[in-house]
């Protein structure tokens, strides 16, 4: 191996770290847990967002939304609870992993920030076509 060969894997590695690929797994793998194994009613409406692992893959922070109202998303989180441990069993039978990491639901809020933001710039977009017209038929003009 040459010198040049050594640079340019260990930079071509950098980017993308095995934390990263074992959270995607682990995203795809607990949706189709969810999805079809799981039998409690709570939990049939939910989607996995993402999932953030700690660096020594101990931890896994599964971001999911749910559809309906505060006391039903109450529940939603109930049920994710009690279910993580048999989430994590069958994340064992399907991962081969050396530690399977503790698996924690969290409520993604990334989708309602991204909506408001939309929501702010759309206010700003008609503020602006009020006061003259958009900036790019002053540039026409």
């Amino acid at each position: 191996m040459t010198a040049a060969c050594l640079v340019e894997c260990t930079v071509a590695k950098t980017g993308y770290h095995r934390a990263d690929r074992v959270a995607d797994q682990i995203r795809m793998e607990v949706a189709d847990i969810l999805m079809r194994k799981i039998k409690d009613p709570r939990v049939q409406a939910v989607t996995v967002t993402d999932v953030k692992l700690t660096s020594d893959l101990r931890i896994a922070r599964v971001f999911v939304t749910t559809m309906g109202t505060k006391d039903e998303e109450r529940n939603v989180f109930v049920g994710l609870e009690q279910a993580s441990g048999f989430v994590r069993g069958e994340l064992g039978r399907r991962l081969s992993l050396r530690y399977l990491p503790e698996i924690v639901f969290a409520k993604d809020v990334s989708g309602p920030r991204g909506d408001r933001v939309l929501q702010l710039l759309d206010e700003l977009h008609v503020d602006t076509e009020a006061e003259g017209g958009s900036s790019e038929e002053k540039t026409s003009s």
